[in-house]
């Protein structure tokens, strides 16, 4: 097809194009009252009395130019002449023509797709079942009913077709939602809360429905049953074509349904390095609730008016990368952090013992606070001298001994720790053995940031550690057996698991990168744990 066969289309660009709309509505709405021919003054009567023009004259010039565009044609109007000088005046009937039609059928076509909510639909899946069965029903016959097979595929698509679009569209709908900046907060909390509970049942549904559905497809497919099926219902279709096309039209039929029955097998049921598209679609709207609490979240800062700490430190971590020289990085991060010398504030004996007689509460105002006294003479010259033997300077070597000492030890006991839990391979749960409680603090740890990327379903899980420095697989055994973990506090016990931990931080030539030592509970800290998905650990 060339340009000019898309002229009936023209009336969009055009200036006046909400008027033409209008007019083609008009039309339409004429030819669904099964009224073919429509005169000027009837289109005007048609408009919306809120929009239409302020005379005659602007319709029929309308008028005029969608004939010109193809999209109606124009007839000389006989109806009306009563004497010989009305055939010398301008008088036509307008009715739509093929091209103008169908122009319109795609706009609606498009206005519809474009509006298109979307929707869960758990009802549809029930349906699917419905016609499996029946499916099931009908193969089990020794000559199945053409009739009765037609219907139950054809119902099986149309309603398989309706769930595929409509959950396309509310999930990309949904993600619209999730990704709005603007929106009212009291509108969206109350839209939030009745679209997880949506989102939950469908998911249930979804959960229970789709294995069935998946069983189902699996019996039909047993003993190629579905082809004969498929052959029954593509000779039915093309039982109404021409002689001679009636082999050509049976083949493209079948080839039809049978790209049918695989869309419909491929959405439910997974194969080999392919999940299905009801499990990514399960695992997209699992996945959309956390999101969905990240934007209430963010709402909710926002209100309360609080910082995005994260992005200053993105910037502050670019500003760093982007500094010419380590000089300009030191004063970027005395600027930033301020943790320099603070020898202009000594705070000497005469001061803390003024202190302790006088206190001063740190709720009182600096207006309302003893004011500093300065002394006259750095008043008058801008500069003061002690007189007399000068301060001796406090020496806090013992100090930064002991903060060394303790650093030492924990570094240490996080290293004995690291080095415990590193497995070199997966092993059973069972066989860990016993922990001391660094290493068990540690390890639960790892463990509860593993469960925190289990999902219904899941058998296998990967994590790393909140430092980036310990990776833990962890994998679910179908055998039922239990798993203990002694330590001096408790017993760690549960389902047992294959578990893989990985230390990330060790370089070329088996050594160790310094990391920086995580924060450790506590050895007095009581074993006390109870995980519910996939119950991986009880107290006992």
């Amino acid at each position: 097809m060339t340009s000019s066969d898309y002229t009936p289309f023209a009336h969009l660009t055009a200036p006046n194009a909400p008027l033409y709309r209008q007019v083609m509505r008009a039309f339409l709405a004429a030819k669904e009252r099964f009224a073919v021919h429509l005169r000027p003054e009837d289109v005007y009567a048609a408009l919306d009395a809120g929009n239409r023009p302020a005379d005659l004259e602007a319709v029929t010039q309308a008028l005029d130019k969608l004939v010109e565009w193809g999209n109606l044609r124009a007839d000389p109007d006989h109806a009306r002449v009563t004497a010989v000088e009305d055939f010398f005046r301008r008088r036509f009937i307008y009715q739509l023509t093929r091209a103008g039609e169908a122009a319109e059928a795609a706009l609606g076509t498009y206005d519809e797709v474009l509006g298109r909510r979307g929707e869960l639909q758990a009802v549809a899946l029930h349906d699917i079942v419905t016609q499996l069965r029946a499916l099931l029903v009908i193969v089990a016959e020794d000559e199945p009913d053409p009739a009765k097979t037609y219907v139950a595929l054809s119902v099986l698509t149309a309603r398989f077709t309706d769930l595929a679009d409509n959950a396309r569209a509310f999930m990309g709908s949904l993600q619209r939602t999730i990704d709005l900046q603007d929106i009212e907060v009291e509108a969206f909390l109350v839209y939030k809360d009745r679209l997880i509970q949506y989102l939950e049942r469908f998911i249930q549904d979804l959960i229970t429905l789709g294995g069935r559905i998946a069983l189902l497809i699996g019996e039909l497919e047993e003993q190629e049953r579905v082809a004969p099926l498929l052959r029954l219902a593509a000779a039915r279709e093309a039982a109404d074509a021409a002689p001679e096309d009636a082999g050509r039209a049976e083949a493209v039929a079948y080839e039809r349904w049978a790209a049918r029955w695989s869309g419909l097998a491929e959405w439910f049921v997974s194969g080999e390095g392919r999940e299905s598209q009801a499990r990514l679609l399960r695992g997209r709207a699992l996945g959309s609730i956390p999101q969905l609490l990240a934007v209430v979240r963010q709402l909710n800062e926002r209100r309360a008016g609080r910082s995005d700490r994260s992005a200053d430190f993105r910037t502050l971590a670019r500003w760093f990368a982007q500094a010419p020289d380590d000089e300009a990085r030191h004063r970027l991060w005395r600027v930033a952090f301020g943790l320099h010398s603070s020898r202009h504030l000594t705070v000497d004996a005469d001061t803390l013992a003024e202190r302790t007689a006088s206190p001063e509460p740190a709720s009182t105002p600096w207006s309302e606070a003893r004011p500093l006294r300065i002394s006259p003479q750095l008043r008058r010259t801008g500069s003061y001298e002690r007189r007399g033997r000068p301060r001796r300077v406090a020496d806090r070597g013992e100090a930064k001994r002991r903060l060394a000492e303790i650093t030492a030890r924990q570094t240490e006991e996080t290293r004995r720790a690291r080095d415990r839990l590193v497995t070199g391979g997966p092993v059973r749960l069972s066989r860990l053995g016993e922990l001391d409680p660094f290493a068990f603090q540690l390890f639960l740890r790892l463990l509860g940031d593993a469960l925190a990327t289990w999902r219904p379903g899941t058998t296998t899980t990967t994590a790393t550690s909140g430092d980036g420095s310990m990776e833990i697989r962890l994998t679910a055994l179908d055998d039922g057996s239990t798993a203990e973990v002694h330590t001096p506090d408790g017993v760690f016990s549960g389902p047992d698991h294959l578990i893989d931990i990985v230390d990330l931080m060790v370089g070329h030539g088996g050594r160790t990168v310094p990391a920086p030592a995580p924060v450790l509970a506590p050895a007095s800290v009581p074993v006390s744990r109870r995980d519910t998905a996939p119950q991986l650990a009880e107290d006992r």
